[in-house]
């Protein structure tokens, strides 16, 4: 982490300032590959059940906490709407919603849950420059909550992906043009209502119980994010 002066708010740096800036807050999968982050052992079974559990649509990130048996502990969505990538402000949501579902690790000696972050958009399976700051992001909050760096997957029209792997899928998948996205999200609101109405509001969830999806106002994110989509969490 770097320190430094702040520049007075009404000063902006130059365009060419901030869009290096922003390039050095991105990795490309080389980087990411040789970082040594540790492969899943089942990432369709993964994939799948964050999908069944947040129903993505496009711009939606679902970041999740896996415990040494690679079991989903906790797990926030939420959209993120931003015109220009930058892994800083990414690093800053994703560190806000892991605090909200889950304790940090730092009290440890060596990190033992492990996060990974689903990112479903449009365009092709192939690395973006979102994607680069997607990774930076995660890999920062990792690091500052205590938790080991995971997969970082994509979740095109086309397929998922497993970015530095090489390793996807084309089941499950984002809505099609032909699904009208309105009906899906009411699908998922009123299934989000019917689990609420069987379990208190703040109770945590054993690995036997059913998984819950509750809606909650998200904080005001850069880039004008729209409100947490939902969230889950389970016992530790």
């Amino acid at each position: 982490m770097s320190f430094g002066f702040a520049p007075h708010p009404q000063v902006s740096p130059p365009p060419s300032a901030d869009s290096a800036a922003r390039l050095g807050r991105m990795l490309e999968p080389a980087e990411w590959a040789s970082a040594g982050i540790p492969l899943l052992r089942n990432p369709r079974e993964v994939v799948t059940g964050l999908h069944d559990r947040h129903r993505p649509v496009p711009l939606t990130a679902i970041v999740a906490v896996l415990d040494t048996h690679e079991r989903v502990t906790a797990s926030a969505s939420f959209t993120e709407l931003t015109a220009a990538p930058d892994g800083w402000e990414f690093r800053n949501v994703l560190l806000a919603h892991l605090r909200r579902v889950i304790p940090h690790d730092l009290r440890l000696r060596a990190p033992v849950r492990t996060a990974v972050l689903l990112y479903c958009r449009e365009g092709e399976p192939l690395w973006t420059e979102t994607d680069g700051a997607w990774m930076w992001g995660l890999r920062d909050a990792c690091t500052l909550h205590g938790l080991r760096c995971g997969a970082y997957i994509t979740l095109t029209p086309d397929r998922w992906q497993v970015l530095g792997e090489g390793r996807g899928g084309r089941r499950p998948r984002p809505p099609s043009v032909n699904e009208p996205v309105m009906e899906s999200r009411r699908t998922a609101a009123g299934s989000r209502e019917k689990r609420r109405t069987t379990t208190p509001a703040d109770a945590p969830h054993t690995a036997a119980d059913p998984p819950t999806a509750r809606g909650r106002p998200g904080a005001r994110r850069a880039g004008g994010g729209a409100p947490e989509a939902h969230r889950h969490t389970a016992a530790r």
